[in-house]
Protein backbone atom coordinates (compact mmCIF):
# COMPACT_ATOMS: atom_id res chain seq x y z
CA UNK A 1 0.00 0.00 0.00
CA UNK A 2 1.44 3.27 -0.79
CA UNK A 3 1.56 6.24 1.91
CA UNK A 4 1.65 10.02 1.78
CA UNK A 5 2.95 11.86 4.68
CA UNK A 6 0.73 15.66 5.26
CA UNK A 7 1.93 17.68 7.73
CA UNK A 8 0.43 21.63 8.75
CA UNK A 9 2.56 24.10 9.61
CA UNK A 10 2.96 27.99 10.87
CA UNK A 11 5.72 29.68 11.93
CA UNK A 12 8.14 26.97 13.27
CA UNK A 13 10.64 26.50 10.40
CA UNK A 14 13.37 25.16 12.09
CA UNK A 15 11.18 22.34 13.45
CA UNK A 16 9.91 21.46 10.19
CA UNK A 17 13.61 21.75 8.83
CA UNK A 18 14.51 18.87 11.84
CA UNK A 19 11.55 16.69 10.45
CA UNK A 20 11.86 16.28 6.96
CA UNK A 21 15.60 15.74 7.74
CA UNK A 22 14.10 12.73 9.48
CA UNK A 23 11.38 11.94 6.70
CA UNK A 24 14.76 11.78 4.06
CA UNK A 25 15.60 9.10 6.05
CA UNK A 26 12.73 6.22 5.42
CA UNK A 27 13.02 3.67 4.08
CA UNK A 28 11.08 2.73 1.71
CA UNK A 29 10.48 6.33 1.69
CA UNK A 30 6.69 7.87 1.03
CA UNK A 31 4.96 8.29 -2.26
CA UNK A 32 5.08 11.91 -1.58
CA UNK A 33 5.45 14.47 0.97
CA UNK A 34 2.69 16.83 1.15
CA UNK A 35 2.96 20.27 3.83
CA UNK A 36 0.93 23.26 4.07
CA UNK A 37 2.37 26.59 5.04
CA UNK A 38 -0.65 28.13 6.90
CA UNK A 39 -0.09 31.90 7.02
CA UNK A 40 3.18 31.85 7.51
CA UNK A 41 5.11 35.15 8.53
CA UNK A 42 8.62 33.45 9.17
CA UNK A 43 11.55 31.50 6.70
CA UNK A 44 9.00 28.54 6.26
CA UNK A 45 8.01 29.06 2.47
CA UNK A 46 11.71 30.13 1.83
CA UNK A 47 13.25 26.72 3.46
CA UNK A 48 10.43 24.77 1.43
CA UNK A 49 10.94 25.86 -1.67
CA UNK A 50 15.04 25.06 -0.94
CA UNK A 51 14.00 21.44 -0.12
CA UNK A 52 12.08 20.95 -2.90
CA UNK A 53 15.11 21.69 -5.36
CA UNK A 54 17.02 18.77 -3.73
CA UNK A 55 16.67 15.63 -5.62
CA UNK A 56 16.05 13.25 -3.00
CA UNK A 57 13.09 15.64 -1.97
CA UNK A 58 11.42 15.32 -5.20
CA UNK A 59 8.48 14.18 -3.98
CA UNK A 60 7.89 16.90 -1.30
CA UNK A 61 4.76 18.87 -2.55
CA UNK A 62 4.18 22.44 -0.72
CA UNK A 63 0.40 24.22 -0.36
CA UNK A 64 0.67 28.34 1.02
CA UNK A 65 -1.57 29.34 2.15
CA UNK A 66 -1.48 33.59 2.20
CA UNK A 67 -4.01 33.61 5.03
CA UNK A 68 -3.80 31.29 7.93
CA UNK A 69 -7.37 28.36 7.06
CA UNK A 70 -6.15 26.56 10.35
CA UNK A 71 -4.49 23.27 10.30
CA UNK A 72 -8.24 21.76 10.62
CA UNK A 73 -9.04 22.91 6.98
CA UNK A 74 -5.37 22.18 5.71
CA UNK A 75 -5.30 18.84 6.40
CA UNK A 76 -9.25 17.96 5.19
CA UNK A 77 -7.39 19.58 1.85
CA UNK A 78 -4.18 17.16 1.98
CA UNK A 79 -6.19 14.03 2.79
CA UNK A 80 -8.53 15.31 -0.48
CA UNK A 81 -5.73 15.58 -2.66
CA UNK A 82 -3.25 12.92 -1.19
CA UNK A 83 -2.37 10.08 -3.89
CA UNK A 84 -1.26 7.70 -1.22
CA UNK A 85 -3.67 4.95 -0.04
CA UNK A 86 -2.78 5.72 3.74
CA UNK A 87 -1.71 9.03 4.75
CA UNK A 88 0.79 9.47 7.54
CA UNK A 89 -0.23 12.67 9.86
CA UNK A 90 2.73 14.74 11.57
CA UNK A 91 2.80 17.93 12.77
CA UNK A 92 5.77 19.93 12.12
CA UNK A 93 7.79 18.64 14.91
CA UNK A 94 7.13 15.27 15.32
CA UNK A 95 8.39 12.56 13.44
CA UNK A 96 8.73 8.49 13.48
CA UNK A 97 11.89 7.05 15.67
CA UNK A 98 12.02 3.96 13.30
CA UNK A 99 13.57 4.12 9.89
CA UNK A 100 11.55 1.32 8.20
CA UNK A 101 8.08 2.33 9.94
CA UNK A 102 6.13 2.20 7.10
CA UNK A 103 6.07 -1.27 6.20
CA UNK A 104 5.27 -2.30 9.10
CA UNK A 105 2.17 0.51 8.96
CA UNK A 106 1.40 -0.83 5.27
CA UNK A 107 1.18 -4.79 6.85
CA UNK A 108 -1.26 -3.54 9.49
CA UNK A 109 -3.60 -1.87 7.38
CA UNK A 110 -3.54 -4.79 4.52
CA UNK A 111 -4.47 -7.16 7.09
CA UNK A 112 -7.59 -5.59 8.58
CA UNK A 113 -9.66 -3.76 6.07
CA UNK A 114 -11.82 -2.30 8.30
CA UNK A 115 -9.27 -0.52 9.40
CA UNK A 116 -9.21 3.56 9.77
CA UNK A 117 -7.11 5.09 11.82
CA UNK A 118 -3.67 3.73 13.57
CA UNK A 119 -2.14 5.74 16.04
CA UNK A 120 1.41 5.64 18.03
CA UNK A 121 2.53 6.47 21.68
CA UNK A 122 4.84 9.48 21.68
CA UNK A 123 7.88 10.33 23.19
CA UNK A 124 7.38 14.20 24.08
CA UNK A 125 8.99 17.13 25.48
CA UNK A 126 5.70 17.94 26.92
CA UNK A 127 5.41 15.01 28.83
CA UNK A 128 9.37 14.53 29.97
CA UNK A 129 8.68 10.99 31.14
CA UNK A 130 7.74 9.45 28.17
CA UNK A 131 11.50 10.26 26.99
CA UNK A 132 12.79 7.24 28.92
CA UNK A 133 9.82 5.29 28.58
CA UNK A 134 9.96 1.31 27.14
CA UNK A 135 6.59 0.34 27.86
CA UNK A 136 3.49 1.79 26.28
CA UNK A 137 0.67 -0.17 27.09
CA UNK A 138 -1.24 -2.61 24.65
CA UNK A 139 -3.04 -2.23 21.22
CA UNK A 140 -6.38 -1.03 21.79
CA UNK A 141 -8.95 0.76 20.59
CA UNK A 142 -9.96 4.43 21.05
CA UNK A 143 -12.18 7.13 20.56
CA UNK A 144 -9.46 9.94 19.62
CA UNK A 145 -5.81 10.10 18.22
CA UNK A 146 -3.07 12.84 17.46
CA UNK A 147 -2.73 14.16 14.18
CA UNK A 148 1.18 14.51 15.28
CA UNK A 149 1.63 10.88 15.11
CA UNK A 150 -1.42 8.59 13.11
CA UNK A 151 -2.03 7.10 9.84
CA UNK A 152 -5.22 7.46 8.35
CA UNK A 153 -7.15 4.94 5.59
CA UNK A 154 -7.85 7.65 2.27
CA UNK A 155 -10.60 6.09 1.28
CA UNK A 156 -12.45 5.22 4.17
CA UNK A 157 -11.77 9.30 4.78
CA UNK A 158 -13.69 10.07 1.87
CA UNK A 159 -16.67 8.41 2.55
CA UNK A 160 -17.06 10.11 5.89
CA UNK A 161 -17.78 13.91 6.40
CA UNK A 162 -14.14 14.19 7.41
CA UNK A 163 -11.85 16.87 9.18
CA UNK A 164 -14.55 20.01 9.76
CA UNK A 165 -13.00 22.63 8.47
CA UNK A 166 -14.91 25.72 10.48
CA UNK A 167 -13.23 23.70 13.53
CA UNK A 168 -10.08 25.77 12.44
CA UNK A 169 -7.83 24.35 14.91
CA UNK A 170 -8.68 21.75 17.72
CA UNK A 171 -10.77 18.54 18.01
CA UNK A 172 -10.95 17.40 14.60
CA UNK A 173 -9.08 13.95 16.00
CA UNK A 174 -12.37 13.04 18.12
CA UNK A 175 -14.74 14.17 16.07
CA UNK A 176 -13.40 11.79 13.19
CA UNK A 177 -12.64 8.93 15.11
CA UNK A 178 -16.15 8.99 16.32
CA UNK A 179 -17.19 9.09 12.71
CA UNK A 180 -15.37 6.49 12.14
CA UNK A 181 -16.46 4.45 15.02
CA UNK A 182 -20.00 5.85 14.12
CA UNK A 183 -19.90 3.72 10.26
CA UNK A 184 -18.49 0.72 12.06
CA UNK A 185 -14.48 0.91 11.24
CA UNK A 186 -11.83 0.40 13.66
CA UNK A 187 -9.61 3.75 15.65
CA UNK A 188 -7.03 1.56 17.16
CA UNK A 189 -4.09 2.55 18.84
CA UNK A 190 -0.68 0.95 18.75
CA UNK A 191 3.02 0.77 20.03
CA UNK A 192 4.03 -1.28 16.85
CA UNK A 193 6.17 2.02 16.37
CA UNK A 194 6.93 5.28 18.54
CA UNK A 195 6.22 9.25 17.41
CA UNK A 196 9.48 11.55 18.73
CA UNK A 197 7.35 15.03 19.37
CA UNK A 198 9.58 17.79 20.09
CA UNK A 199 6.65 19.77 21.17
CA UNK A 200 7.32 23.45 20.27
CA UNK A 201 5.89 26.18 22.06
CA UNK A 202 6.04 28.53 19.43
CA UNK A 203 2.53 29.91 18.16
CA UNK A 204 0.51 27.80 20.95
CA UNK A 205 -1.64 29.45 23.52
CA UNK A 206 -2.97 26.70 26.30
CA UNK A 207 -6.12 29.38 27.02
CA UNK A 208 -6.92 29.55 23.19
CA UNK A 209 -6.29 26.24 22.76
CA UNK A 210 -9.00 26.14 25.60
CA UNK A 211 -11.39 28.29 23.90
CA UNK A 212 -11.27 26.20 20.84
CA UNK A 213 -11.49 22.25 22.27
CA UNK A 214 -14.36 23.41 24.30
CA UNK A 215 -16.52 25.51 21.28
CA UNK A 216 -15.64 22.81 18.55
CA UNK A 217 -16.61 19.76 21.43
CA UNK A 218 -19.78 21.53 21.64
CA UNK A 219 -19.79 21.60 17.74
CA UNK A 220 -19.24 18.11 17.27
CA UNK A 221 -22.29 17.09 19.77
CA UNK A 222 -24.78 19.15 17.69
CA UNK A 223 -23.86 17.51 14.14
CA UNK A 224 -23.15 14.27 15.49
CA UNK A 225 -25.28 13.12 18.63
CA UNK A 226 -29.11 12.61 18.12
CA UNK A 227 -31.93 14.03 19.94
CA UNK A 228 -32.35 14.33 22.17
CA UNK A 229 -29.30 13.17 23.60
CA UNK A 230 -27.45 16.18 22.24
CA UNK A 231 -29.06 18.48 24.51
CA UNK A 232 -27.84 16.78 27.76
CA UNK A 233 -24.55 15.75 26.59
CA UNK A 234 -24.20 19.89 25.15
CA UNK A 235 -24.91 20.72 28.55
CA UNK A 236 -22.37 18.63 29.99
CA UNK A 237 -19.71 19.60 27.76
CA UNK A 238 -20.48 23.36 28.60
CA UNK A 239 -20.08 22.15 32.70
CA UNK A 240 -16.92 19.90 32.57
CA UNK A 241 -15.26 22.87 30.06
CA UNK A 242 -16.33 25.21 33.06
CA UNK A 243 -14.84 22.84 35.79
CA UNK A 244 -11.57 22.78 34.07
CA UNK A 245 -11.56 26.37 33.49
CA UNK A 246 -11.93 26.41 37.60
CA UNK A 247 -8.86 24.49 38.39
CA UNK A 248 -6.61 26.59 36.17
CA UNK A 249 -7.52 30.01 37.99
CA UNK A 250 -9.92 32.73 38.36
CA UNK A 251 -8.27 34.15 35.13
CA UNK A 252 -9.34 31.44 33.32
CA UNK A 253 -12.89 31.45 34.74
CA UNK A 254 -13.58 35.11 33.65
CA UNK A 255 -12.84 34.36 29.83
CA UNK A 256 -14.51 31.38 29.73
CA UNK A 257 -17.47 33.12 28.19
CA UNK A 258 -15.40 34.26 25.14
CA UNK A 259 -15.70 30.48 23.58
CA UNK A 260 -19.71 30.70 24.70
CA UNK A 261 -20.27 33.21 22.36
CA UNK A 262 -18.55 31.82 19.62
CA UNK A 263 -20.26 28.50 20.06
CA UNK A 264 -23.70 29.81 20.13
CA UNK A 265 -22.92 32.19 16.86
CA UNK A 266 -21.78 28.56 14.97
CA UNK A 267 -25.34 26.48 16.01
CA UNK A 268 -27.32 27.51 12.87
CA UNK A 269 -24.11 25.95 10.81
CA UNK A 270 -23.94 22.96 12.68
CA UNK A 271 -27.30 22.26 12.18
CA UNK A 272 -27.18 22.48 8.68
CA UNK A 273 -23.73 19.77 8.87
CA UNK A 274 -25.75 18.11 11.17
CA UNK A 275 -24.89 13.98 10.23
CA UNK A 276 -26.20 12.06 13.44
CA UNK A 277 -24.75 8.67 14.56
CA UNK A 278 -26.65 6.35 15.93
CA UNK A 279 -27.03 6.77 19.31
CA UNK A 280 -26.15 2.52 19.82
CA UNK A 281 -22.54 3.43 17.92
CA UNK A 282 -22.45 7.03 19.89
CA UNK A 283 -22.33 5.10 23.22
CA UNK A 284 -19.66 2.44 21.86
CA UNK A 285 -17.98 5.69 21.19
CA UNK A 286 -18.04 7.28 24.36
CA UNK A 287 -17.12 3.96 26.48
CA UNK A 288 -13.98 4.14 24.49
CA UNK A 289 -10.67 5.28 25.91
Amino acid sequence: MTISVMITTKNRAADLHRTLQVLQKLSPSPLEVLITADGCTDDTVEMLKAEMSKTEMKHLKVIVNETGRGSVASRDRMMREAKGDLVLALDDDSYPEQLDCLDAISSIFRLRSSLAILHFPQRTDEYPETLTQTDFGPEQPTRSFANSGAVLRRSTYLKLPGFEPKFFHMYEEPDYALQCVGAGYEVIYSPVITIRHHYSGATRSEMRNHHRHSRNEFWGVLMRCPFPQCLGLAAYRIFSQFRYACKRGISWVLREPAWWWQALLGIPYCLRKRQVISWERYKIWLQLK
